[in-house]
C-alpha cells in the first residue's frame, strides 16, 4: 500500500493506478518527521524544521533479511513485523533518515527497483487533516481527538433513551473510561446482540471514525431504513468506539505512528503491547513477538493488557446473547474471519466465507472499492492472539475483522476527505453481516 509514510501499490499498478510491471519492484516513500521516544518515530514537525526522511519500501523479495535493516531499525506497516515477511508478499516499511542511505544501497545491490513516492512525510500527515484545523467540536467527517470523542459519547448516549444507553466496562491503563454504547430498541426481554469495536491499534484512525459513523447512522435511520429498524428492534448492537484509548490519545499528542497500548512494566524501557496479539487464542505462538519493544509484542501473558481484559470480561459476561463479533482495523481492504493463529479451517468456514463474500460485494456496490475476503492466516499471514479468533473459539460464530481503506496509497494516513465514502461503503457490509446474523440466530 502507499499510504502516508507507507508506500506502494498492489503488484501490477502504481499508486495512481497507472499500469506498470511491478513484479519484484520496491516502493520507497521519503518524508520528514521528528524522532520520537520508546523506539518509535514520531511525525510531528520538528521545531527547527530539521529534515528527517522516512522510506517506505515495498516489493516482493525472497530474502528480506539480507536486503533491509533489522526490524528494530524500521517500522513495519504491512505485514506488521519482520517475522511475518514471507516469500511472494508485499512489504511496506517506514525507515528513519539515518538508514536512508543504507536502504538505497541495499536495494540497488539486490537489483530491486525503487522510486520515491512521497517527498515530504510531514505534508502527508498534514494532508490527512485536509490542511484544515480540526474543529473543537466533534465532527463525523474529521479525525476527532479523544476529548472530543468522550464528549460525543456523553452527548449521543443521552440523545434517545429508547434507542441508546452507555456502560463503562472498565478503565484503561492510564485511567480513561472504556464506554460501550448499547444500540437497540428498549425491551423488557433480553435480546440477541452484536459486539463491534474500533481502534484496537492506535494509529488506525479511520477505524475509530467508522464506529462513530455507525452510531450516527443507526440512530438517524431508525424508523426510516427498514433494515436498520428491524435490526435494532430485534437485536442490540454493542459498540466500543475506541478500544485502545491511551494509544489513540498518544497518536494525537505525541507520536502519530504509535500502535500499541501504553502500559509500562518495570525492567523494560519500552511501552505497551499489541492488543490484537494479547487475546488467549493460540497466544504468542505465531506472528507475534515476546520482545516488549516490538510492535507485535504479545504481552506478558494473555489479557495482560487491562483494555483486553475489560473487553474479554464483557464478552464473556454476555456470551449467551452475543451472536456476532466485528472488529474494525485499517488498512488493506480485507474482510477476514477465523482462523489467524492456525491454517486450519473454522468449523463454520463455508458459511463465514459466503457471508464475507456477500458483504464485500455489498461494499463494492457503492464506489467500486474491492475487498479480499477469507480466513486470516491463509489470506494474509498467520498471527496469534487476535480478538476475532478468541471470540470465535468462545462460541461467537460470526466473527469478522475488517481492514478498511486503502491498499497503500495513504496507508494509516487516509485523508479526512475519504472518511465519508469509506464509512458509507463499510456500513453496507456491516449491515449485510448483521442481516444474515439476524436471520440465522443460533
Amino acid at each position: 500500500m502507499c499510504n502516508g509514510p507507507r508506500c506502494g501499490a498492489t503488484i501490477g499498478r502504481t499508486c495512481q493506478g497507472q499500469k506498470k510491471d511491478l513484479m519484484g519492484q520496491s516502493k520507497v516513500d521519503i518524508g520528514r518527521g521528528e524522532k520520537g521516544g520508546e523506539g518509535a518515530w514520531g511525525v510531528e514537525r520538528a521545531e527547527e524544521e530539521e529534515e528527517e526522511a522516512f522510506v517506505c519500501v515495498r516489493g516482493r523479495e525472497s530474502d528480506w533479511d539480507n536486503t533491509l535493516p533489522t526490524s528494530s531499525s524500521v517500522d513495519f506497516w504491512s505485514p506488521e513485523s519482520a517475522e511475518l515477511v514471507n516469500i511472494d508478499i508485499d512489504v511496506d516499511i517506514r525507515v528513519p533518515a539515518m538508514y536512508l542511505d543504507m536502504v538505497y544501497t541495499t536495494l540497488q545491490q539486490s537489483d530491486m527497483e525503487h522510486e520515491v513516492l512521497i517527498e515530504d512525510l510531514q505534508s502527508a500527515v498534514d494532508g490527512q487533516m485536509d490542511n484544515k484545523p480540526s474543529p473543537r467540536a466533534h465532527s463525523y467527517t474529521k479525525y476527532n481527538n479523544w476529548d472530543n470523542i468522550q464528549s460525543w459519547i456523553a452527548s449521543i448516549s443521552s440523545s434517545n433513551s429508547n434507542l441508546i444507553s452507555k456502560q463503562v466496562i472498565g478503565n484503561t491503563y492510564e485511567g480513561r473510561p472504556m464506554t460501550v454504547l448499547k444500540l437497540g430498541k428498549t425491551s423488557s426481554s433480553t435480546k440477541p446482540a452484536i459486539f463491534m469495536d474500533c481502534g484496537i491499534h492506535a494509529r488506525e484512525w479511520i477505524s475509530t471514525a467508522f464506529c462513530q459513523w455507525f452510531v450516527k447512522e443507526a440512530l438517524s435511520t431508525y424508523g426510516s431504513d427498514s433494515q436498520m429498524t428491524s435490526l435494532l428492534d430485534q437485536m442490540d448492537v454493542f459498540v466500543l468506539p475506541v478500544f485502545n484509548i491511551d494509544g489513540y490519545d498518544f497518536t494525537h499528542k505525541s507520536n502519530r505512528m504509535w500502535r500499541k497500548t501504553r502500559s509500562k512494566r518495570s525492567g523494560s524501557s519500552c511501552y505497551g503491547a499489541d492488543p490484537n496479539r494479547n487475546f488467549n487464542a493460540g497466544w504468542c505462538t505465531v506472528g507475534a513477538s515476546s520482545n516488549p519493544c516490538s510492535d507485535t509484542f504479545c504481552g506478558h501473558q494473555p489479557e495482560s493488557e487491562i483494555e483486553v481484559k475489560n473487553v474479554a470480561d464483557f464478552i464473556r459476561r454476555n456470551k449467551s446473547i452475543l451472536k456476532a463479533y466485528i472488529t474494525i482495523h485499517s488498512y488493506s481492504q480485507l474482510l477476514l474471519f477465523p482462523y489467524s493463529y492456525s491454517f486450519s479451517l473454522a468449523a463454520d468456514h463455508s458459511e463465514l466465507l459466503k457471508v464475507a463474500d456477500g458483504a464485500s460485494a455489498a461494499l463494492r456496490s457503492l464506489y467500486g472499492t474491492r475487498y479480499t475476503s477469507g480466513p486470516g492466516a491463509a489470506t494474509i499471514y498467520p498471527a496469534a492472539g487476535g480478538s476475532d479468533d478468541w471470540a470465535y473459539d468462545l462460541g461467537v460464530k460470526y466473527s469478522y475483522t475488517f481492514e478498511l481503506r486503502d491498499t497503500g496509497r495513504y496507508g494509516f494516513l487516509l485523508p479526512e476527505s475519504q472518511i465519508e465514502p469509506t464509512c458509507e461503503e463499510t456500513m453496507l457490509a456491516v449491515k449485510y453481516i448483521a442481516a444474515h446474523v439476524q436471520k440465522n440466530l443460533y
